[in-house]
């Protein structure tokens, strides 16, 4: 991870440097692979003994944490930030912690059941081809009229793109 620390319109001693530098340190228990942090640290024009402390976080799978602390000490500052940093991948991690998609190799032995399946009680059931091909527009109406169980049908307009018919309450059908 690189570390930027900047000082705008306020000299940066290296006690700050270091104190800034260790707390970033820190944020990487949460397991996110940070690319690099910013830290600028402006002095404010209307306060004369304002800080303003900016600290950008750039991680991998999202684009950024963006972190604006004022206060009237630099490391109060720092150490807001930072805790309002640790907060935010903290709600982050835990996401993406709760959000994992499971893989076959993490199924373990439910996975393996499976493929250790007898194929001599697997029954194949032929299908009716002639339901399921292609339709035009009169054969979607034709179809439609005959069935009684179903309601709509997807069938291929003149110009090749899926459409659906269905039946109204009316009697009429309806076209998508």
């Amino acid at each position: 991870m690189s570390k930027n620390i900047v000082g705008r319109r306020f000299d940066l001693s290296d006690s700050i440097r270091n104190h800034i530098s260790e707390s970033i340190d820190g944020l990487d228990k949460y397991n996110l692979t940070i690319i690099s942090t910013n830290t600028i640290i402006s002095g404010d024009n209307k306060n004369k003994d304002g800080v303003s402390l900016e600290l950008v976080i750039n991680l991998k799978d999202k684009n950024t944490i963006v972190i604006t602390q004022r206060d009237k000490d630099v490391y109060s500052a720092a150490d807001n930030a930072i805790n309002r940093a640790q907060k935010a991948l903290r709600r982050y991690a835990d996401k993406v912690k709760d959000h994992k998609v499971m893989s076959f190799k993490d199924m373990g032995a439910d996975a393996e059941a499976v493929l250790d399946l007898d194929t001599d009680e697997i029954e194949l059931v032929p299908m009716d081809l002639e339901l399921h091909k292609p339709l035009d527009f009169d054969e979607a109406i034709e179809a439609l009229k005959a069935e009684k169980k179903r309601q709509f049908i997807v069938f291929n307009d003149y110009d090749g793109l899926m459409r659906v018919m269905y039946k109204r309450a009316d009697g009429k059908f309806g076209l998508y």
